[in-house]
């Protein structure tokens, strides 16, 4: 069965409060449900997404070829999170580009377009706006939370933030904070798009151009990150596309893997905005909740009553399961209920996104004695 999405939007007046100190008011959120409430609206799933994923999370938009969730191996009627028995919701973050207010749209303020001063968010204020999402659709708990990558972050914050809203969190590729590394490919890729001379300070809307240099280098950069050298190596190892003439000029692709990173900076740079990308890798440098807490990632965590699931894979250097473990022993030392599964796979940091029998298992395993719960 195909399941059909449908986007939605949601307008908030009043305005948001952000850790900047700023507001943010006048605002909209894209969403998509599926699935069904259930009559105790208990069964509401939050589905939270990475850097460059959107709200739609699952299902395909009716007569739209090729335009599947980028969760639809996860979610969806039969699947580890069952859309038969869970009423699954995927949200825009604020600051994004794909549909919730962000840095191309207009400053109610101001009347004139954002850009560059758009305020800054952190992964606290996507949650303060979700839970006010939550709030329009009548729902005052979740039966679970969930994210990978910086998606795990935030599901992570949920516990933290709202204790008493979420009964379970899976929190999957994902970390309790970045390491410098991490910082440091942020930043590099950050550099790239500021330094691009159709940047304009940020402003390039008013110039009527788009820094698509720098925005190809980020996503190259990026995309490196998220690969395993085997995923590498088994795909490209050293193919060139043609015989090695050794006339190589600037411009020149020899190798199959510079192809396929050009063709990603590519398709990036025609779909994605530059100061999106600047907010959301800030909002991951920024979050780090043990920073409240002298460092104690145990007593940052004390506040989280939810039970969790953590899952990580052995080929993710970006978020590597050590970061995972971190989590699980600070939720052990607090006593809160907590299962972790460690995925052997050669995928590296986008595992989570791909079709793996024992990860959904896992998953599916784990949905399973939560529907359990209400009887489903």
């Amino acid at each position: 069965m195909t399941l059909i999405a449908e986007p939605k939007s949601m307008h908030f007046e009043p305005p948001l409060p952000l850790r900047s100190g700023a507001t943010v008011r006048g605002y909209d959120l894209a969403y998509e449900t599926y699935g069904s409430l259930n009559a105790d609206r208990s069964n509401a799933v939050l589905v939270c997404h990475a850097l460059n994923a959107s709200h739609h999370v699952a299902g395909v938009y009716a007569g739209q070829d090729r335009s599947e969730g980028w969760w639809d191996t996860m979610i969806g009627p039969g699947k580890p999170v069952d859309t038969d028995r869970f009423f699954v919701i995927g949200v825009n973050n604020l600051g994004s580009c794909f549909g919730s207010t962000g840095p191309m749209h207009l400053n109610p303020d101001t009347g004139r377009v954002y850009g560059a001063d758009f305020p800054v968010v952190t992964v606290e204020d996507w949650v303060d706006a979700q839970a006010r999402l939550l709030d329009g659709l009548g729902i005052e708990q979740l039966a679970a939370v969930m994210g990978g990558s910086l998606g795990g972050m935030q599901a992570l914050s949920w516990t933290l933030q709202y204790p008493q809203r979420v009964r379970h969190a899976a929190v999957i590729a994902s970390a309790p904070n970045l390491t410098a590394e991490n910082i440091a490919f942020n930043e590099v890729a950050r550099r790239a798009i500021v330094t691009d001379p159709d940047f304009h300070g940020g402003h390039f809307y008013q110039h009527g151009v788009v820094p698509q240099r720098g925005l190809r280098i980020a996503r190259m950069i990026g995309h490196i990150t998220y690969l395993s050298d085997d995923v590498m190596n088994e795909r490209f190892g050293r193919q060139l596309r043609s015989g090695l003439d050794f006339r190589y000029t600037t411009q020149d692709i020899e190798f199959q893997i510079e192809s396929y990173l050009r063709y990603q900076g590519d398709k990036f740079s025609e779909y994605f905005d530059a100061n999106t990308y600047l907010l959301i890798t800030r909002a991951l440098d920024y979050f780090d909740p043990a920073s409240r807490h002298d460092g104690s990632l145990s007593k940052a965590l004390a506040a989280a009553t939810a039970r969790f699931l953590l899952v990580s894979f052995t080929t993710d250097w970006r978020f590597s399961p050590h970061r995972s473990r971190e989590i699980v022993k600070a939720l052990l030392d607090n006593h809160r209920t907590c299962s972790y599964a460690e995925i052997d796979a050669p995928h590296g940091h986008d595992a989570f996104l791909l079709e793996d029998p024992r990860y959904l298992s896992v998953v599916r395993a784990w949905f399973d004695r939560i529907a359990a719960e209400f009887g489903r």
